[in-house]
């Protein structure tokens, strides 16, 4: 029955991490202990006054339907936000919220982009943009940078790219699945590559903005002349531990933001209501709940990073952002335990997940078949034991 399918679904592949994470769970579910380094999301619980905010929405009866965009209150928490943290002056006009800022870069892709255009997407990339531009009935356009570039792209060769049908580039920084995060000065760069060109919007992707190491957010929309061209993509679920609360939102010129306030209307409408008024408490809160969780994902960089560094055949960059590493680890191809034959990144992955009992995703998802990903999102405990597993396992290889 698969032929009654749409040709836009058939178009799309199945989401690498979660093939991974459901393997996982099979395993877990016979009875086997996994370490699971492959899921993309803070292991810490939701701050207890976001929660408070939730409980008092429930018995203040926000129980129906919002409005399209995210409630007033939200969207201006929001402006106030982009502007203190940020710097960035919008308007609530130019915020819309969504469910999950999945939705979000969904939602701006489906709105802008057309039949046979291209939009770049620096590689290695999140596996979920390609698939939506392909949904669109886009083209994508990878550009590699490799762990030689510290996974960064350069401005010429984003102008190398660019064609005539060049309509959308993505940016994400702090980066999903590298660490990877672009300075201010290397946005500049890129800022006037894009310039040039009238027709290209970027979209940047600052869902991981507060789970940095270097101490400072870039945006890309902070350049002269880009704020009109930029649409930024952010939200609640990595900063305040809120995945599966699902609320993102744009801030947009209001063009772009009216465009997906039509789009979002006739699929989805607004999101939860509780969850509205949960993320308007976690914007306008003690920010402490932040940086406690930033710091304890720093330690646990610099963990995973020194044992990691300890695996034969694993080369490792120091991330500056969010929660995973990208190891190269493409040496180890060609090896071989009994019947087994490592050929790639995801030969590399399932291997490590039956033969080592740690779950990772094979960078070939990414775009970089060199490399594996593992999300330190888990406790130090947790990432010691998997490295002890992981060196095992690799060291079976012949």
């Amino acid at each position: 029955m698969e032929e009654k399918l749409s040709s836009a679904l058939n178009r799309l592949e199945p989401s690498a991490t979660l093939a991974m994470s459901q393997k996982s769970a099979e395993l877990k579910a016979q009875g086997i202990d996994v370490v699971n380094l492959s899921i993309g999301e803070p292991d810490f619980n939701t701050p207890e006054a976001i929660k408070e905010a939730a409980h008092r929405a429930i018995d203040d009866n926000f129980s129906h339907y919002s409005p399209v965009p995210g409630y007033p209150a939200l969207r201006k928490a929001i402006v106030n936000k982009l502007k203190k943290e940020n710097g960035l002056d919008y308007t609530p006009a130019e915020i819309l919220c969504s469910n999950g800022a999945k939705q979000s870069v969904c939602n701006v892709v489906m709105t802008l982009v057309n039949e046979g255009d291209e939009v770049i997407i620096p590689a290695p990339y999140w596996v979920s943009y390609p698939q939506m531009v392909k949904l669109a009935g886009g083209k994508p356009v990878f550009v590699k940078a490799d762990i030689s570039q510290n996974f960064k792209i350069t401005a010429e060769q984003l102008d190398a790219a660019i064609t005539p049908k060049t309509k959308m580039l993505i940016l994400c920084s702090p980066s999903n699945p590298t660490g990877a995060v672009y300075s201010q000065k290397e946005l500049a760069a890129l800022a006037e590559v894009v310039k040039k060109y009238e027709n290209i919007i970027v979209v940047s992707d600052e869902i991981y903005e507060h789970i940095n190491y270097i101490g400072t957010s870039a945006s890309i929309a902070k350049e002269p002349g880009m704020k009109e061209r930029t649409v930024i993509v952010n939200g609640v679920s990595k900063a305040y531990a809120m995945t599966g609360w699902r609320i993102g939102f744009i801030a947009a010129p209001e063009w772009v933001v009216k465009g997906c306030n039509k789009l979002q209307g006739q699929y989805t409408s607004g999101p939860c209501s509780v969850s509205q008024v949960a993320a308007q408490a976690a914007f306008e809160g003690d920010q402490q709940c932040v940086e406690d969780m930033r710091q304890a994902f720093e330690r646990r960089k610099n963990l995973i990073v020194k044992l990691a560094r300890e695996i034969p055949g694993f080369e490792v960059n120091d991330p500056e952002g969010a929660f995973y590493i990208f190891p190269k680890v493409s040496s180890l191809y060609g090896k071989s335990y009994g019947d087994r034959k490592i050929n790639d990144s995801m030969d590399l992955a399932l291997y490590l997940l039956e033969v080592g009992h740690v779950a990772c995703v094979g960078g070939k998802a990414f775009g970089d078949d060199d490399c594996i990903r593992m999300s330190y999102a888990t406790s130090e405990d947790n990432i010691c034991e998997a490295f002890r597993r992981i060196a095992e396992a690799v060291k079976k290889l012949q």
